[in-house]
């Protein structure tokens, strides 16, 4: 988290940090995903980032500490950043329906233009954009912070903690 944080604070791309660093942008897009790191690769993107390679090692969890310790991030930043991934989710899912949507329509027309089937999977699919929408601009939270705090309640109560 702490290298995506140091990277949009740099306004980088992906690419660009990658690039700059001499390592892959898949390797660069698992690393910010929490996936391990070769010392030799954090500090490549340390030297990019000005931030030393034992601060790196600690947020990768590569030290003898654990990684939940040694954060770069505050609460309120990670909760941004889960809120922005959650929203950019939302956006992919609506563009890729449009996309399939516009693509079966022009497939309906082409093939039975006096049925109107494309009407059933765009219903469907549409219901579920709507209900996605609707739980990442949080105007219902169904599966929100509340319930996930009694869930774990419930299951620490089960096994008698």
């Amino acid at each position: 988290m702490l290298i995506r944080k140091l990277r949009l604070e740099k306004g980088l791309s992906q690419e660009q940090l990658a690039s700059m660093a001499g390592i892959s942008t898949r390797t660069l897009q698992r690393i910010e995903r929490g996936a391990a790191a070769s010392p030799e690769t954090l500090k490549c993107l340390g030297a990019v980032l000005d931030i030393s390679f034992s601060d790196l090692r600690e947020e990768t969890g590569m030290s003898s500490h654990p990684p939940h310790t040694a954060s770069g991030l505050s609460e309120q930043e990670r909760a941004a950043m889960e809120y922005v991934r959650d929203i950019k989710s939302f956006y992919t899912h609506a563009i890729q329906y449009a996309v399939v949507m516009s693509g079966l329509a022009l497939l309906n027309l082409w093939t039975s233009p006096g049925f109107w089937w494309v009407v059933y999977p765009a219903i469907g699919w549409g219901i579920g954009v709507a209900l996605h929408g609707l739980s990442v601009f949080e105007v219902f939270d169904l599966f929100g912070r509340e319930w996930e705090k009694r869930q774990i309640a419930r299951r620490l109560r089960r096994s008698g903690r």
